[in-house]
């Protein structure tokens, strides 16, 4: 059970930035409809799109293994995944982090997920089929991506054991405003992804250093899994995520977004870009972004 001095710590401090905090309205009405034209909402939406957009502006990205988007083409599954030792399934048009799966192995019969668990080679086919069906994307037909997994760089695996670090930015204008870092647990299935149980980590974007973290909007100070400190960390290749990020901003139409990049031992690369990001990044950082925003204006 959290203490009295949680509670009132934690209204002290919303009380403080409440009038710094962007709502959804605020968001919406202030940053998204005058920035972000409805016609090049595709771009963001459609992770296909999003790729061959920034494929052709020199932007890295993860590596594409197939593309499904008919039910035909799954009657032969089982040999086109054969070859690959670990992939990541995903909803073309899904969010939240819905539908995707992150096998890291194999086993006879099947694949292991980053979670540990066992999926039958008829399981992995019925759930592409329901990302074609539009389980995962509002009822609409979709496509199903399965790409490389990417193997984390060497400082983040301490951290994250159970899938991939990655780190979401805002941007407005061109310019970054806030930054966190999203970490898996067992709890979300080697899914970097606050609403199913992964950690928020906030970054300070000058310096790439870890400040707070937040899971399920408790604030924590170590890993629920491991007991790892997750403050006081130096991210690293912060200097090219951020040139990364600096290049996609400039590349796309949208003026608000958020760009999630992965930290791979190799490089970082970009998995996706929202034209509505949300706003649980405010809540990590202990900051509302209004000031922030304002200044870029």
């Amino acid at each position: 059970m959290l203490s009295m001095k949680y509670w009132t710590a934690t209204v002290l401090r919303w009380l403080k930035n409440s009038e710094q905090i962007v709502s959804m309205n605020n968001r919406n009405l202030g940053y998204i409809y005058p920035s972000n034209a409805r016609k090049h909402y595709k771009l963001a939406d459609d992770k296909l799109q999003t790729k061959r957009h920034l494929q052709s502006q020199g932007c890295d990205v993860v590596k594409t293994y197939a593309v499904y988007q008919h039910f035909y083409e799954l009657t032969d599954l089982h040999n086109h995944l054969k070859g690959y030792e670990s992939f990541v399934i995903k909803p073309a048009q899904g969010s939240g982090g819905q539908g995707i799966i992150v096998v890291v192995g194999r086993k006879e019969g099947g694949f292991v997920t980053a979670g540990g668990k066992f999926l039958t080679h008829k399981e992995i086919q019925k759930h592409i089929g329901n990302i074609i069906f539009g389980v995962y994307s509002l009822g609409m037909n979709d496509s199903a991506i399965v790409e490389a997994f990417l193997l984390g760089h060497e400082q983040m695996r301490e951290l994250n054991t159970e899938g991939l670090c990655d780190v979401r930015l805002i941007y407005y204008k061109g310019q970054p405003v806030q930054a966190m870092l999203r970490v898996a647990t067992k709890a979300s299935d080697g899914k970097a992804n606050l609403h199913q149980g992964g950690i928020g980590i906030a970054v300070d974007i000058r310096s790439g250093l870890t400040m707070f973290a937040q899971m399920k909007r408790v604030d924590i100070s170590h890993h629920p899994d491991t007991g790892i400190a997750l403050t006081g960390k130096q991210l690293p290749m912060w200097s090219e995520v951020l040139t990364l990020c600096e290049k996609v901003a400039k590349s796309m139409p949208l003026k608000y977004l958020g760009i999630d990049v992965a930290l791979a031992a190799d490089a970082p690369y970009i998995l996706e870009v929202n034209a509505r990001p949300g706003i649980e990044i405010q809540n990590v950082n202990h900051k509302g972004m209004r000031k922030l925003l304002e200044a870029v204006s």
